[in-house]
């Protein structure tokens, strides 16, 4: 346990240290999250090292039930009223907090993290490289697993294929790339042109 929460603190200083060198104008580009922009990321981030379990259920609530609503209320409120500095301090600050999913454990926590960041690097064009340590604990074994169900992708007949990891994920025509954008891939992401390659690839991205 003491690894995974050391990789988590790592990953979410970097990315505080990556937000501080954007500027203003990057604040406003959209990410891979649709509908929102990198200010609404790193508010969803931030969501849990701000909010009370009972404010949250009561957001939850107001939603009729729905988390996804729930959770985009809050990051463009708060994103709205937010400076890049605010939420830059939120996330540097809380690197060591101990929130995880309800689901998922702290390995959920890691993968939350990680991936949202790559949210925001990926089409802003930075050349971010998740390292190995962090990125191993979050890529899926199985089809079954329960973190590829989530994201509802429909991955049949599709081979991933890590071009600089010892990873392959799923059977079928292969897709070669990035252990880091095929995991995007396999959790719903659509990826700028170029990223991925082999036929299946048009399916995961942008067009």
């Amino acid at each position: 346990m003491n690894d995974i929460r050391a990789a988590i603190a790592a990953e979410r200083r970097d990315l505080a240290a990556v937000l501080a060198g954007l500027s203003p104008e990057q604040w406003d580009e959209p990410t891979l999250c649709a509908g929102w922009r990198v200010r609404e990321v790193v508010a969803h981030l931030t969501m849990a090292f701000r909010y009370s379990l009972p404010k949250v259920g009561l957001g939850i609530l107001m939603a009729r039930g729905d988390f996804n609503k729930a959770a985009d209320r809050f990051a463009r409120r708060d994103a709205g009223k937010m400076t890049p500095e605010q939420l830059t301090t939120s996330l540097s600050r809380n690197a060591n907090h101990p929130w995880k999913p309800p689901v998922g454990g702290y390995e959920g926590a890691l993968a939350h993290d990680l991936i949202h960041g790559l949210d925001i690097t990926v089409p802003l064009g930075l050349d971010r490289k998740v390292p190995e340590d962090r990125l191993r604990p979050v890529l899926p074994g199985e089809p079954s697993d329960r973190s590829v169900a989530f994201f509802g992708v429909d991955l049949d007949g599709v081979e991933f294929r890590a071009d600089d990891l010892d990873w392959t994920f799923g059977a079928g025509t292969p897709v070669h790339g990035s252990a880091q954008d095929l995991l995007l891939a396999i959790c719903g992401r659509k990826l700028p042109p170029g990223r991925l390659l082999g036929a299946p690839a048009a399916r995961f991205t942008r067009t």
